[in-house]
């Protein structure tokens, strides 16, 4: 049969396309977030992929469950059983002439597309009941949709296991990189005599090796933003201009100089704040809010006072400072414990305290790190892609099988 739902164009003529409200029952939750308990008996849906945990619960039986704002078309929960669910997600439950299991993948495999079409935006903010119970569910006779949906749950099984082999890959190569880090900058490759480093954050260091506060080797610099109240500030930018925005650059330490800003301010705005151009090859780390994230300034920049800036000295290279910084981010972040404003104050960063080996070394750890990283990002990269590809393969074989393009019977069979 034809339906004007364009995802749900020529299912099969035995198949019927019914709205939601004729096959569930739609209400809300009760509870709010702040209701979770970590060790709850009873699962706790709340707005996102991630279900917590609470004491008590709300419904009893199989449902389907889905956010009415945030992530709207993109996260659904199906459960049997006792559970709890937030007061902004909405709950299907009591179908009738459509089974549970097949619902959920026929709702979660199509529901994006009423939530991406119609509207201005790539997405919408918040679902309204009328859109959810109107939305049209195909429903072939009850024996196909228990074939289609065991079907699906071997089928999805085995990708979601190539998923996870790949996601385990994925977080090993970052704990092997981090390591590798922390293993070059601390001189675990040096062949010669070791001795205590006298740093919180390392235990011992290659005897020649200096240690020292980061100040002997670098001068400290920060940032700052022009006032907004000042319309001439902001006319004719032409200095790049590192803020808050532009840290997703750095999150998976794979960049090693800043990119693109998202803004740039003007030489009538730096002149007429404490904001500074700081020449190529300065050390930017951030100390507000994303707080340890680092990189190397590739042209003369300027930052927002969310960083402390560091121009290295004679001797020590921009590119090793960067690293080092790298492996003292978790030591960065155990200054802020117990605080309430996230950052690292002026007087934490000023007492840095790192290990220096002579130029030639660093030269020598910098390449070889290089290269070593280098491999273990494009594994990574690899792995990422494959996890990409299987995802889209597991989107477009449920959607196939809910709308009866795919026959699952013959799946996968010869001939």
């Amino acid at each position: 049969m034809t339906t004007t739902s364009p995802w749900l164009a020529d299912v099969p003529a035995q198949w019927k396309v019914v709205p939601l409200r004729h096959l569930a029952d739609v209400e809300t939750g009760s509870a709010d977030t702040q209701d979770a308990t970590p060790d709850g008996e009873y699962p706790f849906v709340v707005r996102s992929p991630l279900v917590q945990a609470i004491n008590y619960f709300t419904h009893d039986g199989e449902a389907i469950l889905t956010p009415g704002d945030g992530d709207v078309g993109r996260v659904f929960h199906h459960l049997d059983g006792k559970f709890t669910a937030h007061q902004r997600v909405y709950v299907l439950s009591n179908f009738r002439a459509i089974t549970g299991r097949f619902a959920y993948y026929a709702f979660s495999a199509t529901f994006h597309y009423a939530t991406e079409s119609g509207t201005a935006k790539s997405t919408v903010d918040s679902l309204r009941r009328p859109m959810l119970t109107s939305f049209p569910l195909p429903v072939p006779p009850m024996e196909t949709q228990r074939v289609i949906a065991s079907f699906l749950d071997r089928e999805t099984a085995k990708i979601d296991a190539l998923i996870a082999k790949q996601d385990a890959l994925v977080a090993a190569l970052r704990d092997r990189r981090e390591s590798a880090v922390m293993a070059a900058v601390t001189g675990k490759g040096s062949t010669g005599p070791r001795r205590d480093s006298g740093i919180r954050w390392i235990a011992e260091i290659p005897e020649h090796w200096q240690v020292g506060n980061i100040r002997r080797y670098a001068t400290m610099h920060s940032g700052h933003t022009p006032s907004r109240q000042v319309p001439e500030f902001w006319e004719d930018c032409t200095i790049p201009w590192f803020t808050l925005a532009d840290v997703w650059q750095l999150r998976d330490d794979t960049q090693i100089h800043l990119g693109e800003t998202s803004e740039s301010i003007s030489e009538l705005g730096l002149r007429h704040s404490s904001a500074e151009l700081l020449p190529a090859g300065t050390v930017a780390l951030s100390r507000t809010a994303s707080v340890g994230f680092s990189g190397i300034m590739p042209v003369p920049m300027a930052t927002s006072q969310d960083f402390w800036n560091w121009v290295c000295g004679p001797e020590l290279l921009p590119e090793f400072l960067l690293r080092v910084f790298r492996a003292m981010r978790r030591e960065m972040r155990s200054l802020m414990a117990g605080s309430t404003h996230q950052t690292i104050y002026k007087t934490d960063a000023a007492s840095f305290i790192i290990p220096v080996p002579p130029l030639d070394e660093q030269r020598d750890i910098v390449e070889h790190l290089q290269q070593d990283l280098g491999r273990m990002d494009a594994l990574v990269d690899r792995a990422i892609a494959l996890v990409a590809m299987l995802r889209e393969r597991r989107a477009a074989l449920i959607t196939a099988a809910v709308t009866g393009r795919l026959d699952v019977t013959t799946y996968g069979k010869a001939g």
